[in-house]
């Protein structure tokens, strides 16, 4: 595929919940302008950890022409990444009720996806670079979290309570 086709696209997580994150997580993604936004919606997703799928979600374009799978939207499996520029900015909408928001950059066109961590030009939308700590989509913060009760107490020794298979592990003091 030509270098001409192909964009870096930043994401940023900028909400969640109805809560502002900072700083922002973020990741870089290489998009070819011939790739739907369902297919980069489907990449942003798997990037943020989201495994609650599928949810209701929305692309909203600058002139605010919306593109998704909900009533009155473009469809996102039909609209392509087509003609961004660099610079373009947009908004990705995961969960519409729970409102995860994420503001999608246009950082590089054209774009060279050889030139990255990537092993080759990529079938799909794919991340090549990524930064900050993922929230859970749902808040949960441990295996048996139901959002009522404290945490867990960390052990008095923090590998103590682990199988003694790594270096460190299982050791108490």
């Amino acid at each position: 595929m030509r270098r001409r086709n192909w964009l870096a696209i930043q994401v940023e997580l900028i909400a969640g919940h109805g809560q502002p994150l900072w700083p922002r997580p973020g990741r870089l993604f290489a998009v070819a302008r011939s790739h739907t936004f369902a297919e980069f919606a489907a990449a942003v997703d798997q990037a943020m950890a989201r495994w609650d799928l599928p949810k209701s979600s929305e692309f909203v374009l600058a002139d605010g022409v919306r593109v998704g799978p909900e009533k009155g939207a473009e469809d996102s499996t039909l609209v392509k990444i087509g003609e961004l520029n660099q610079g373009d900015q947009f908004a990705y909408l995961f969960d519409l009720e729970a409102r995860w928001e994420h503001l999608c950059t246009v950082v590089e066109r054209p774009f060279d996806p050889r030139k990255t961590r990537l092993s080759g030009v990529p079938d799909l939308p794919t991340p090549y670079w990524g930064w900050g700590s993922l929230p859970d989509q749902h808040g949960l913060r441990w295996v048996k979290d139901d959002g009522e009760k404290p945490g867990p107490r960390q052990p008095a020794q923090p590998y103590g309570d682990l199988p003694p298979l790594l270096p460190g592990w299982g050791v108490a003091a």
